[in-house]
């Protein structure tokens, strides 16, 4: 029963719920309860206190004692009740009254000895309110209050106890307590009902993201949840429904790299396994296998290095590469790059224009990583630039950053493949890493290097054609270290 959410959820709502309301109940029937209550006994002191000057005023006057008996009377009378009273004065003696339409009520109560009772109201000169007197004689539930006589001059004449029947005023603390029990009841209705929805709402996103998981973990990324509302379950749904769109792209996106990776190896080891089995049984004559012997060598290395930047591409993602943050000149690191493709430049003959702002410009990166990446994006140039074409690197500074931007004076990239020319194994027809000419991972890696430096990179393609790639890198803030060779040497 209790292992769902929602199970749980809605017993111990209902359960809060109905405790509150047995809580509320009991508190509004024991105020309803005391309030009547209180009421009469208010009434019986004020009536006590009026039959106290009655008997005073009048009924020990001998001549007024008829008047004082018909008041007496409309009193007992107003409250159906049983006026016992007894006088010190011998002459008055004891006094009984009762409503003559309960006589029968009242009538066998009138025999219980009171005399303690009126010897204690006597000597102590209280006043007292029981309901206790006739327990042992009478079922019905009657509330008394005791007190003495006191004349004008604050003497003790007698005493009084007047008896009133509480069973018109219980059936009214009952009947509340049924209109308190049925107004509970309806509440408890409405309160499952209430609950009930609240829980099902507030439960059923949680419901749909454990079925849309199992989807998920079936290979079924296209499921979605309908998040609606501004509230936390609402900006649950949204973010899990932009996790889903992330698993979504990332799930194709590992499908198109199995996919490239299996392309790349597959096309390359079948041209080479072609050419070898060719020369061994004799197809390709002796004196031709140097030339194929070469290309399959082409080939070799050509797997070589796109299974090496397949592993530098997946250790900086893994995170397992930890940046050596160093300060260096930026400056000096491109013109070292520069002359490593001095030999490539020279053969396209390519005009290299380097434009540095300062002399020195200074940065804190992990040198080695930051040299692939000036690298990767020359030797990326260098390819597309046509022969007598132009490559131009340029350092420039902005606030805390230094730009560094590569640009060439190809074919450029088209408008819809700048949002990809990051991805891996990317290749538009006409985009800048042309089919065949590389493995399309090293401007992933470019971008993956600067993004584990918590910089930005970006691509453009001026309408007048070529391609411009800028990073940012973080300007030193230190005093500059001494000028290094290559070999690290002051």
């Amino acid at each position: 029963m209790f292992k769902t959410l929602f199970s749980r959820m809605l017993t111990t709502y209902l359960a809060m719920t109905l405790l509150l309301l047995a809580l509320l109940g009991l508190t509004v029937s024991g105020m309803f309860r005391s309030q009547y209550l209180s009421e009469k006994e208010s009434e019986l002191r004020r009536e006590a206190e009026e039959i106290n000057t009655i008997i005073v005023t009048k009924y020990v006057d001998a001549e007024k004692r008829s008047v004082a008996r018909d008041e007496l009377a409309i009193i007992v009378r107003k409250y159906d009740a049983l006026l016992q009273l007894s006088m010190l004065d011998a002459a008055l003696g004891r006094i009984t009254m009762m409503d003559t339409e309960s006589i029968d009520k009242w009538e066998p109560l009138d025999d219980v000895d009171i005399s303690k009772d009126v010897e204690r109201i006597i000597e102590s000169g209280s006043h007292t309110i029981r309901n206790d007197i006739f327990k042992s004689v009478s079922t019905l539930p009657i509330l008394s209050l005791e007190r003495p006589i006191i004349d004008g001059d604050g003497e003790i004449i007698g005493a009084m106890l007047f008896h009133a029947d509480m069973s018109a005023t219980n059936d009214s603390i009952k009947r509340v307590s049924l209109d308190v029990l049925l107004s509970s009841l309806i509440a408890v209705i409405l309160a499952l009902m209430a609950v009930t929805y609240i829980t099902g709402r507030m439960t059923k996103p949680i419901t749909d993201m454990n079925r849309i998981v199992r989807r998920f973990s079936k290979g079924d990324f296209q499921a979605r949840l309908e998040a609606a509302g501004k509230d936390e379950v609402g900006q649950l749904g949204q973010s899990f429904n932009a996790m889903a769109d992330e698993l979504d792209a990332l799930e194709q996106s590992r499908r198109t790299f199995v996919a490239n990776v299996s392309h790349e190896l597959r096309s390359p080891l079948t041209s080479m396994r072609g050419f070898l089995e060719a020369m061994q049984d004799g197809t390709i004559p002796p004196e031709e296998r140097e030339k194929y012997m070469d290309i399959v060598i082409g080939e070799c290395k050509r797997m070589t290095g796109m299974v090496n930047d397949l592993l530098d591409l997946a250790r900086i993602e893994s995170g397992a590469y930890e940046l050596k943050i160093e300060q260096f000149d930026i400056n000096e690191l491109v013109i070292r790059t520069l002359l490593t493709f001095e030999a490539r430049l020279n053969a396209k003959r390519i005009d290299v224009q380097p434009e540095f702002e300062r002399e020195r410009c200074l940065v804190e990166a992990d040198a080695s990583q930051i040299a692939q990446v000036v690298r990767n994006l020359v030797d990326n140039a260098i390819k597309f630039t046509l022969e007598g074409g132009a490559l131009r690197v340029s350092v420039r500074q902005a606030r805390d950053k230094a730009l560094i931007t590569v640009e060439d004076t190809g074919e450029g990239i088209r408008g819809e493949d700048l949002p990809h020319i990051f991805d891996r194994f990317y290749k538009g027809e006409k985009a800048h890493t042309p089919a065949g000419s590389s493995s399309g991972l090293g401007l992933s890696i470019v971008k993956r290097i600067i993004d584990a430096h918590g910089e930005a990179i970006s691509a453009e393609s001026p309408a007048g054609g070529g391609a411009r790639f800028t990073f940012t890198l973080a300007l030193s803030s230190r005093p500059a270290q001494p000028r290094r060779n290559a070999r690290g040497v002051e």
